[in-house]
């Protein structure tokens, strides 16, 4: 994590007996208007006819390796920050069940085009201890592996979650990914004072998700001067403290 990105190439699988390629044009002006936006070129790739519909893009970069961020050089008292609301996967499961609404919709397209564009700032930045997106694990999968064969657990701060607006309507509907439940069964072992509710958006499997980002407490400030300065909202959302139980890493859920 903390690197720029230079140049891409895209690689398109489309069905043209299915989906007419005009279709396919729209992807391709999307991902150029993503890539302008990241300020690279979309310079070739490849397309093939294929049964079903697939894109995608290669993306290299170069990073000083003095800013390269891992997602498990955390250390006791690091204070932990969110970039981004949760929900996507419930989102998009309301929408393979026809239940979403337009708004949900737009609010999820927003989301997931929104680039972490500040983690290449993140990067250069000393007392950022560490940093990882949070994406198919959920959070909980991600913060796990943050704390995981560390000494350290990490307690995290429900409430000051953010999480997509009126997402509760959708857990209501039994819009529940089946990664949830997957990603629940790999933590479960290592979860204190969960509700089933907050299992539901913790393990909420994330399409370009927000970042996670470590902090030394002592520059708390600073980070957020900087998150500001880059016009970047972030959510406290927890610490690491030392760990309780030898050889067993926890998130505990206040």
């Amino acid at each position: 994590m903390g690197g720029k990105p230079v140049l891409s190439i895209a690689i398109l699988g489309w069905p043209l007996e299915a989906l007419p390629p005009e279709l396919a044009k729209e992807v391709i002006e999307g991902a150029t208007q993503i890539c302008n936006e990241a300020n690279i070129p979309l310079s070739g790739g490849h397309s093939i006819n294929i049964s079903v519909p697939i894109f995608g893009l290669s993306v290299n970069g170069i990073i000083d390796i003095n800013n390269i961020k891992r997602n498990n050089s955390v250390s006791e008292g690091n204070v932990l920050f969110l970039t981004k609301p949760l929900g996507i996967g419930i989102i998009s499961t309301a929408q393979k069940k026809s239940l979403l609404e337009d708004y949900h919709k737009n609010i999820a397209v927003k989301l997931m085009t929104t680039l972490n564009k500040v983690g290449e700032v993140y990067g250069k930045l000393n007392f950022v201890k560490a940093m990882t997106d949070v994406t198919g694990f959920g959070l909980l999968g991600h913060l796990f592996e943050m704390c995981k064969n560390t000494d350290l657990d990490i307690v995290l701060k429900f409430d000051n979650i953010p999480l997509i607006e009126d997402i509760d309507k959708y857990i209501s509907l039994d819009c529940i990914p089946g990664g949830t439940l997957r990603n629940w069964q790999s933590l479960k072992d290592n979860i204190e004072n969960i509700t089933e509710y907050q299992k539901m958006i913790l393990c909420d499997p994330q399409t370009s998700g927000g970042l996670l980002v470590a902090v030394d407490y002592e520059e708390v400030n600073q980070f957020k001067i900087y998150s500001e300065k880059n016009g970047q909202n972030i959510f406290e959302v927890g610490r690491l403290v030392k760990q309780e139980t030898a050889n067993k890493n926890r998130i505990i859920i206040e």
